[in-house]
């Protein structure tokens, strides 16, 4: 059975930066992509970063430049690393995998 735990959320002001966390069991991966997306009140679910298998990341244009997306095979946990972050990066940030495992998600709220 899949399970993705997420972490690492919190407050913070703008400017500031947040680095979370995916831990996984049940499913290694370094062997599959990993998508991070978030979610903000009212919004839909929008798709922030993916690592896929060799290491390759993709951001939303909305992150690029300011968040990056890691992985650590030893640990099998996928990091995203905010930096600078905006007023508009608060919302629940989940970790998904292809065979549609989400995590429950971690809060990440920046303040003006």
């Amino acid at each position: 059975q899949v399970r993705l735990v997420e972490s690492g959320g919190g407050l913070v002001q703008a400017g500031g930066s947040l680095r979370l966390s995916c831990a996984a069991s049940g499913i290694i991966l370094s062997r599959t992509a990993v998508r991070w997306y978030r979610q903000a009140p009212g919004n839909q679910r929008e798709w922030v970063a993916t690592v896929i298998v060799t290491g390759s990341a993709n951001y939303a244009d909305s992150v690029k430049g300011r968040f990056t997306i890691s992985r650590d095979n030893a640990k099998n946990t996928v990091y995203l690393q905010m930096n600078s972050l905006k007023p508009e990066d608060t919302g629940v940030y989940r970790c998904t995998t292809p065979d549609n495992s989400w995590g429950q998600g971690t809060q990440v709220t920046v303040s003006s």
